[in-house]
């Protein structure tokens, strides 16, 4: 039963079990916690169960017993790029995800605005990034707090 439950999960994936009695709905589900697939086994089930038998709840060989399974699809990949030793700057030149914010004074405010003008799809975000037509923009920021 257990291998059909675990046969569409990665091995890498986190996945968790809940057995709970659905008869007797008053006393708390069983289970265990996250774990990667491969580091399940029927002893670990088995034990879930015994846990179940050994708690104050009462279930009969006929009560139906629920099992829920909860899977985490883990991340494996880095967008393609694997780092590889290579140091930031030459990551920041092969991924378009990293931004280097070159300023030694309000950093920050300039971080803020250049991901702001990226997520808001604004025409000049491409010269904020590079420090083009920002310095306005940061001290607007910074008077209005």
């Amino acid at each position: 039963m257990f291998d059909h439950l675990l046969e569409n999960v990665g091995n890498g994936n986190m996945v968790g079990i809940n057995i709970h009695n659905e008869v007797n709905q008053t006393y708390k589900p069983t289970g265990f916690s996250f774990r990667r697939k491969d580091q399940i086994s029927s002893d670990v089930i088995w034990s879930a169960f015994d846990k179940m038998s050994q708690s104050d709840s009462r279930f009969n060989a006929s009560d139906t017993l629920t099992v829920v399974l909860q899977s985490i699809k883990m991340p494996t990949e880095f967008g393609g790029i694997k780092p590889k030793g290579r140091t930031l700057a030459n990551m920041v030149h092969l991924k378009r995800s990293i931004i280097e914010v070159r300023v030694e004074e309000n950093c920050l405010a300039h971080a803020l605005i250049i991901a702001i003008s990226r997520l808001n799809n604004d025409p000049n975000y491409t010269s904020c990034w590079r420090g083009n037509k920002i310095r306005p923009l940061v001290k607007e920021l910074l008077d209005a707090s």
